[in-house]
């Protein structure tokens, strides 16, 4: 005769006229054979493997966050839940912990109709047809549907039966996605080789399928044996996790070749702005460029034509990264082919216009021009779209003599009207005055209530300072980090260029 054991519980209270009035109901004393004690400790044991296996995916998940690829997190949450499921199942669980048969249950079904959510967002991941996609896309927006209401339903003390039944239709919705990719279910003209993704994938399912068959089998008594499906949910797991793993190095890899291949536009964007601002008797010219990212779309150039006479050109392409990089490499070459007219802002923009238009569909550029005379001393300025020059007369012993004042000039933006015009005016300079030009990265840093710095505040600005050039454009971006937060490591909002020219007594 085997051997036994016996574990006796405590009665439960009697509650009535509850619908959940069975969960808190105990179990009653139970006698296990070391036959079925042993059976149980396996499940237990592959059922804290399958937890086990979950928490790494997680663990892994969340020290590997910037690949932004939902494989491990939808395996990870599958598992745990899996796991979690099967410890409850086991008589010897339920004794220990004192947990009833209705509240099995319950939990076995809330798992059961959740655990579908996050095995579709994995499939979702990697299956690679758009008509298995679409299915598996439709299943996803109904899932969350239908768990809400097999709860409800669950809550209310309503069969079970019917939300056991639609969930099987999801699950059978799942294969059939699934299995309409492979290529013998496809129009000869469409039969290409499947991914290996896919294959892998197939293959797991095959194998879990096999196991659940053949629990259902061993449950019904039809075939010998114990229900082993664990086993086959473990094989299964193996293979998701391989390819979960697979696809998140494989996104790594691929995000160090984009970060190396930044690093290579950033140099080249580097090496397309000047080395040194011009040096010029009576003039100071002190530049600043912050970039948002790796590479920017803002830019700045001059144009010198002798000692005395230099032209200066900043713009701001719209967007940001590569693509506004490339459009400013292209800026680059088109404004060095301006010197032959450089004393002539209007001609200069409407050059850079007619070579800028045609090349691309999607963006444009704003941009001004300064063309300084130092023999004459005066200032002709034109814009194409862009914020306007803030002029600041000399400076006094209580600072400036007054308020900046803006200095329009404006056209069209650069890139998209190949016949369009533009003006320029002149400005009588004096020795003391001083002249911004920046992007409008300036204009529009916001602080944390989303408001912008604004132009009437970059006005008092300028007018408050008497320092010099190079002092007043480091406080001044220094100001932008503490209004915008960047000095709490939150990026600036747009790219950031700044050029001061300050106008000194000819020698």
């Amino acid at each position: 005769m085997p051997h036994s054991f016996a574990l006796a519980l405590p009665t439960a209270y009697k509650l009535s006229g509850m619908p959940l009035a069975s969960l808190f109901l105990v179990v009653p004393s139970l006698t296990f054979s070391v036959p079925d004690l042993r059976a149980q400790i396996a499940k237990l044991a592959f059922g804290f493997l399958i937890l086990v296996i979950g928490l790494a995916a997680l663990a892994l998940f969340s020290f590997r966050r910037k690949t932004r690829d939902l494989t491990l997190l939808s395996l990870g949450i599958a598992a745990v839940l899996y796991g979690v499921r099967l410890f409850p199942r086991e008589s010897i669980i339920q004794s220990i912990f004192h947990i009833s048969k209705p509240l099995i249950k319950h939990i076995d079904l809330w798992i059961t109709c959740l655990i579908l959510t996050p095995f579709l967002i994995f499939f979702l991941q990697v299956v690679p047809l758009e008509l298995g996609r679409t299915l598996v896309r439709w299943a996803l927006y109904l899932q969350p549907i239908f768990l809400v209401l097999a709860i409800t339903r669950d809550l209310l003390g309503l069969s079970a039966n019917l939300a056991q039944g639609i969930n099987r239709i999801f699950v059978f919705t799942l294969i059939g996605s699934l299995v309409t990719n492979l290529p013998w279910f496809r129009p000869k003209p469409s039969r290409k080789p499947l991914s290996r993704e896919y294959r892998i994938l197939i293959s797991g399912l095959l194998i879990f399928g096999a196991f659940v068959v053949y629990g259902n089998l061993a449950d019904l008594k039809l075939v010998p044996g114990a229900n082993i499906e664990p086993i086959g949910f473990l094989i299964f797991l193996a293979f998701l996790g391989y390819l979960a793993a697979h696809r998140t190095f494989a996104n790594e890899e691929h995000l160090r070749a984009i970060n190396k291949e930044l690093q290579i536009a950033n140099q080249i964007q580097a090496s397309i702005l000047p080395r040194a601002v011009p040096r010029l008797a009576g003039l100071e010219i002190v530049a600043r460029y912050v970039p948002m990212s790796a590479v920017a779309g803002d830019f700045y150039d001059f144009l010198v034509v002798d000692d005395r006479r230099v032209g200066v050109l900043i713009a701001d392409v719209t967007g940001h990264g590569v693509p506004a990089a490339l459009i400013a490499s292209m800026l680059k070459v088109a404004f060095v082919g301006q010197t032959a007219h450089a004393e002539d802002p209007a001609r200069v923009l409407a050059g850079l216009n007619r070579a800028l238009c045609g090349k691309f569909e999607e963006h444009f550029v704003t941009a001004a021009y300064v063309f300084i005379d130092l023999d004459k001393f005066v200032l002709r300025y034109a814009e194409a779209g862009h914020p306007p020059l803030l002029l600041a007369p000399r400076t006094n012993a209580h600072g400036r003599d007054s308020e900046s004042r803006e200095v329009e000039a404006n056209g069209l933006m650069l890139g998209l009207f190949p016949e369009a015009t533009y003006s320029f005016v002149e400005i009588p300079l004096d020795a003391g005055d001083r002249v911004l030009l920046f992007t409008d990265g300036i204009l529009e840093a916001m602080n944390s209530t989303r408001e912008e710095f604004g132009k009437s505040r970059l006005k008092k600005f300028l007018a408050a300072s008497s320092s010099s050039a190079a002092h007043l454009a480091d406080t001044l971006l220094l100001e932008l980090r503490r209004w915008s937060g960047a000095e709490a490591k939150r990026a600036h909002d747009d790219d950031i260029t700044l050029l001061v020219l300050d106008f000194h007594p000819s020698p």
